[in-house]
Formats: C-alpha cells, structure tokens, sequence
C-alpha cells in the first residue's frame, strides 16, 4: 500500500466519520476531503474543479427550480385534495388511493417539495377522519423515493450516477431506463406498504395541543409546526443558547426530536436538524419564514400559498410534460441520426423548461437563488472529485482485488450483491450522492478486472443508494416526516429494513437479466 492509496484511505474514513457525526455540513466535509487531495497531489486543479461543470449537477439544479415551479403553481396541493377520501374510510383503502398516484408525481418531480406539500394535508386529513397519521406519514416518505428509482430525473443520485457514467466513457442512462427494474422495486414496496404498514407502524402520537384544543395561543397567537433545516443557526445548540422568539418572533412550546416530545425545561433541549417545533406564532410567520432554507417545512393546518390562477397552473403542467415527453423522444436512435450535431437529452430540455419558468413567473425569479440547495450541488460536485481521486491513487483498484478474491467462487452476482451492500449501508449511514460516489469508482473497478458489462453495476448503485429506508438521516424527507409524526428511530428499523431487503433481492435477480454481465 503506497502513500497515496493510505491518504485516500485515511481521508475517506474522515469523511465518513464527519458526515456521520454531523457537525458540518455534507457540502462543506466533501469539499475538505476535495482540498486535501489537491494539496496532496492526487488530484490537479482542473479535476477538482471538473465536477462543478458536470452536466448531471447543473440539471440537478435546475430541476430544483422547476420543482419550485410545480410547487408555487399549486397543482400538487390540488392533487393530493382529490385523492384523499372524503368521509369513513380504512387505513389501507386511504393508502391505496393515495400512495400510487403519489409515486408516480415523485418519479418526475424532487421528493423534498412532494413530502412538505403532502404532509401536513395529510396529517390534518388523518385527524378530521379520525384514523392515525403515522400510518401514512412513513409510507408518504418512502413512495417518494420508490417513486424516485423509476426515471433518470426522479432523484439526484440517479443523474449523479449518469453523470459518472458519461465522464468514464460509457454511454448513459435515458430517461426511463432505470425504470426496467425500479418499476418492480416501486409495486413490491407499495404491496409491502399496503399488507404491512398498518401492522408494523405505531397508532398516532397525538399532540398534546391539539388534544386541549389549543389551537388558539394568547393574544393573536396561533399554532404553527416549524420543521429545522440545515441552514437553522440554532442548530446543535440549545434553545437556552439560541433565542427562538428574538430571532423569529415566535414561541417555542414543544420539540419533538427522533421520536421523543419535550414540554418542560425547554432551555436545556439541543435542536438538530428534522426537529420539529410547535410554536405560537402570528400570522405574519409563515408569509415571512414560508420561502426560507431555514425550515424544511411550516405548517398551521390551512392553505399558506396565495391562489393561483389555472391558466398558470396549467402552463406549469404543460411544461413538466414538454420537459419529460422531449428529453425521452430526444433520445430515440431515429432522432438521434436525425440531428446528429444536438443532444437533445434532458439538460437540454430542463434547461428550456427553467427559462420559460422564470420568464412566465412560474416561480419569482428575483428570488431563483433561494430555491436551489446549493449544499446538495456542492456535495455532487465534489462526489465527483472524491471518485476521480479514488481512480488516480489505485484505491479503488486495491479495493476491488479484494472484493473479487473474496468473492471469487460467487461469479458477477456475488460481487453485484456486495456492491449493493456496501452502497446500501453508506447510503443509511451518510447521504446518497456521497455513497454513490465512493462505490462507483469501486463497482467500476470490478467490472474492469473482470472484462464483463459494467452496466448492471452502475444500475445497482443507483437503486442501493436511494434505497434509505432504516433510518430517518439517511434521507431528507424521513426526516422531514419523523418530526411531524413523532416517529422514533425503531419505527423506520422495523418497517424500513424489511423495504430494503425486498430492494436488494429485486436489483440482484433482476439487473443482470436486463442488462447483460
């Protein structure tokens, strides 16, 4: 083992470590591993700066603004009004009529804005027809990522993976090519979610305020839950340290964190982000607060967005549907030898469809910058880096030897099902786009040693990495939906893990029946 490959090891167990720990944020942890190859020589200026021009990053970001288009449109809340049922009904018709339709609209929108429209409709939903919110707020989470596997643009780490795919020279995926086997991963895990949900998942947490009927505070107070981001300042500190009311003028009279309430000695409570906070608040908090990264998600039980007009609502439709009919069609051989010298893929479309977007004032465009997670850009692109790194210092190499002896006996599918393990735990442990970037240099590596297609494991990254269902950190909306619901760790353990092992035995089976070894 050579000084390089021993620096690699040492910074990616760094990395891993810090993201776990969680005291900085992933961008920024990536991005210190990125500067540490440089200055060791492993990486030149221009590979580290190669993934911030990386065409799958810029369309993860503009697909951030047209999320933020649909979502302003208000065609989401629409929807999902029209799937709840109206009067007595069972908990699994409610998620029948629910969660399929809902899988599909995650499929071509980000998870994140799907989860913070739904959620709190749902919860009040729950309430008004009397049957408990924590049967459908986890099976809200999980088919937005089930969703997700199904199409290229479905969720970051997929383009991500395609963006890796076309810088090592492979040809990538189109936009319903993930779907050959996230199609079958989606209907087994929504059959699971109908015939085991309402067994495994806890009967509602009722809020005590709500309970007492408070929805009311003092004075011209009301009841408003406050979901932290990543950028709340007041994160890992107390509230005692942080004062909430100077800060945003509202009162703090409950903190539910990783399944437990807090009502009393309120001070000496650390916020983390996915905490949720219920707060007495005006009615000028959440026109104020609605549009900030500072909280995930706001919710008082009404409508927050102003009415929008159908013709705009419409256009925004209209344009998702250009964005995806075009970026599939653009990929057909026949329009391909048509138009030899454009790509007309989905960069190209998003790209129009954003333009449009802003220009119609779809979403505000004085204000585009607040709707793109720039810490999620910056992780992408410094995945990028990390992978590169990985290749240059024969890391990746050494670590793939070892992985084919150790499954030397097994053939291909053995060394598919360790590369899904591996991903599959980084993915629960740290976040997706950082898992996917440490095993596909590795994956790659492997097929490269072995002469065979090493399609079918990049395919099984993409579905290992987005498979986070154990844990509420590992994805954004478990977190977002584990404050809301009052769900503990063990919840996401006990429904979560039979989910993952259903995706595991799904992507070995049926990848390499798709695409060939």
């Amino acid at each position: 083992m050579n000084f390089e490959i021993l620096f690699v090891l040492l910074a990616l167990a760094g990395m891993v470590a810090a993201l776990i720990w969680d005291r900085m944020r992933p961008g920024m942890i990536l991005l210190s591993v990125v500067v540490l190859f440089l200055v060791a020589g492993i990486l030149s200026p221009k590979e580290m700066l190669e993934g911030f021009s990386n065409k799958g990053m810029i369309t993860v970001a503009m697909l951030f603004l047209v999320s933020e288009g649909i979502r302003q449109s208000g065609a989401l809340g629409q929807v999902i009004k029209k799937l709840l049922p109206e009067g007595k009904t069972t908990v699994l018709k409610a998620q029948v009529r629910m969660l399929p339709p809902i899988a599909f609209i995650s499929a071509f929108l980000n998870n994140t804005p799907v989860v913070v429209i739904f959620a709190p409709i749902i919860k009040r939903w729950a309430e008004s027809v009397k049957l408990p919110a924590t049967k459908f707020l986890i099976p809200l989470s999980y088919v937005t990522i089930l969703g997700g596997i199904c199409t290229l643009i479905g969720t970051s780490t997929n383009l991500v993976v395609h963006g890796m795919v076309l810088d090592a020279g492979y040809e990538g995926f189109t936009m319903f090519e993930l779907g050959k086997v996230g199609i079958f991963i989606a209907i087994a895990g929504i059959l699971y979610l109908f015939a085991f949900s309402n067994k495994l998942l806890p009967d509602s947490r009722q809020d005590n305020y709500v309970d007492e009927g408070e929805e009311e505070g003092p004075g011209n107070l009301h009841r408003v839950e406050a979901v932290l981001g990543s950028r709340f300042p007041g994160i890992n500190k107390t509230l005692g340290e942080f004062n909430f009311t100077r800060h945003y003028g509202a009162i703090v009279k409950e903190v539910k964190s990783g399944g437990e309430r807090f009502t009393h000695d309120l001070d000496k409570v650390t916020l983390h982000e996915g905490d949720t906070l219920v707060l007495w608040a005006d009615d000028s908090f959440i026109p104020t607060w609605g549009e900030s990264s500072v909280f995930l998600m706001l919710a008082n039980g009404s409508e927050n967005t102003e009415p929008v007009s159908k013709g705009k609502r419409w256009l925004a439709l209209g344009l998702l549907i250009f964005m995806i009919v075009g970026a599939t069609v653009g990929e057909l051989p026949a329009v391909k030898e048509a138009i030899p010298n454009m790509r007309l893929d989905m960069f190209f479309f998003v790209c129009i469809t954003t333009i449009i977007m802003a220009w119609t004032k779809i979403f505000p465009p004085k204000k585009y910058t607040k709707y793109i997670s720039w810490d999620i850009l910056i992780t992408i692109a410094c995945a990028f880096a990390i992978s590169k790194a990985m290749e240059n210092s024969g890391f990746a190499a050494l670590v793939a030897s070892y992985i084919i002896n150790m499954a030397d006996n097994f053939g291909p599918y053995a060394l598919l099902a360790i590369i899904f393990i591996i991903t599959n735990i980084f993915t629960e442990l740290i976040t997706n786009n950082a898992a996917a970037a440490l095993s596909f240099p590795i994956a790659l590596s492997v097929a490269t040693q072995l002469g065979v297609n090493p399609t079918p494991f990049f395919v099984v990254i993409c579905m290992a990495a987005s498979a986070s269902f154990s844990s509420p950190i590992g994805y954004q909306t478990n977190l977002i939906v584990q404050g809301i619901g009052s769900y503990k760790f063990t919840d996401f353990v006990r429904i979560g893990l039979p989910l993952n092992l259903i995706t595991f035995l799904i992507s070995i089976f049926v990848i390499p029946m798709i695409w060939k070894f």
